[in-house]
């Protein structure tokens, strides 16, 4: 470990819950060795952008959020029968582009089959997460876009602790959209409406009753 790397966990070590540390000119190499020796701080989320270095502290509220969208997406796939493989807050990284992420949570859908059983996912090969969630609600993800587009992430979902924002990536950016292309049927408004009840009610009722209004909809159509 270098006397530099060995500064930036002494100053993560001291970053208060939903503060940002945000450093300039950081080589790869220094990156990669703080990664590892971060592997004790599993809250933490690290970002590379060619030589610019965030880290972030969550809030236990922020949790809660990334929790709460989880479980509905579990509950969402078992319903309709969709493989989901999670990936929660791994890293992903490519050395060729000098450029690496930790999402909050992420899920694996339309490649969830070429990832099953896979120890270690190398994005020099394999493919990335079909959507990545990031949580707002003490800081900004909009300066991660650029990474994730780089990484060639097909869908993100943004919640800032009112509402949810779904983007698909479009060429080299990220435009808005209003439901899921990787889960068809989860809107931006309905994923808002699980985060809302399951912090209101808890998210075990959450879950329960997001499970019950998916059987009364599969019932209807089998009605009609």
């Amino acid at each position: 470990m270098s006397i530099q790397t060995t500064e930036y966990r002494e100053a993560v070590d001291h970053l208060p819950a939903g503060a940002i540390l945000v450093l300039q000119n950081i080589s790869w190499k220094d990156y990669e060795q703080l990664l590892k020796d971060l592997v004790d701080h599993p809250g933490v989320r690290v970002s590379y952008d060619e030589g610019r270095l965030e880290i972030m502290s969550p809030l236990p509220e922020h949790e809660e959020y990334k929790d709460s969208i989880y479980r509905m997406v579990c509950a969402f796939a078992e319903a309709r029968g969709i493989e989901v493989e999670t990936r929660g807050s791994a890293t992903w990284k490519r050395s060729s582009i000098r450029k690496g992420s930790e999402p909050d949570t992420c899920f694996y859908v339309a490649n969830a089959a070429r990832i099953i059983g896979k120890r270690t996912i190398d994005l020099e090969s394999d493919p990335p997460p079909d959507v990545v969630v990031e949580i707002d609600a003490t800081n900004e993800s909009l300066s991660k876009f650029g990474i994730y587009a780089a990484l060639g992430v097909p869908e993100i979902w943004r919640y800032d602790g009112r509402e949810t924002r779904l983007y698909k990536l479009s060429g080299a950016a990220y435009a808005e959209i209003p439901e899921s292309i990787s889960l068809p049927g989860l809107t931006a408004q309905r994923i808002t409406a699980f985060v809302d009840d399951a912090r209101k009610h808890g998210q075990t009722k959450a879950v329960t009753s997001f499970r019950n209004e998916l059987r009364s909809r599969k019932t209807r159509k089998r009605r009609r």
